[in-house]
């Protein structure tokens, strides 16, 4: 299990808030915020076998994100909402997002999708994809592999 610290926290959050428990909740992600430098909310929606590198240091994830299955996302990401946006970024399963990347707007990532390291998202990505860059442009469509199924 890839589970790390900082997800542990976020699990028992996201539990007490769908308790309808959200002040105990919201002080679960503040201490997430204290002791390990992530802003991951107990209102977002992350999926199983989430995990983060170097245990979340700088990531900030809007509270109302929607994660799925199998999903790693790097330090310093930004996960986030657009100026004048209603909804923010739905990732599918099985998504790598790399260091340092931003993805804002109302928009959705696909399944078996490798976001690289820096990379600015502001559009939709189709599935079994890889991006780079900024602005983002696909290096690789029609993927079989999984991200963790690469050496």
């Amino acid at each position: 299990n890839r589970m790390n610290p900082p997800v542990i926290l976020y699990r028992f959050g996201h539990f007490l808030h769908s308790r309808k428990l959200p002040l105990l909740g919201k002080f679960i992600s503040y201490c997430n915020r204290l002791i390990f430098g992530v802003w991951l909310p107990s209102s977002a929606q992350i999926g199983h076998n989430f995990t983060l590198g170097y245990w979340g240091i700088g990531i900030v994830i809007h509270s109302q994100t929607r994660i799925g299955d199998n999903c790693l996302v790097s330090q310093n990401v930004t996960i986030g909402r657009n100026f004048g946006d209603t909804r923010v970024p739905v990732l599918g399963d099985d998504v790598y997002v790399g260091t340092g990347s931003v993805i804002f707007g109302e928009i959705t990532i696909g399944d078996n999708v490798i976001i690289g390291s820096n990379t600015v998202v502001n559009k939709d990505i189709p599935a079994n994809t890889t991006v780079v860059g900024n602005p983002f442009r696909i290096i690789a469509k029609d993927r079989d592999k999984k991200y963790w199924e690469y050496d």
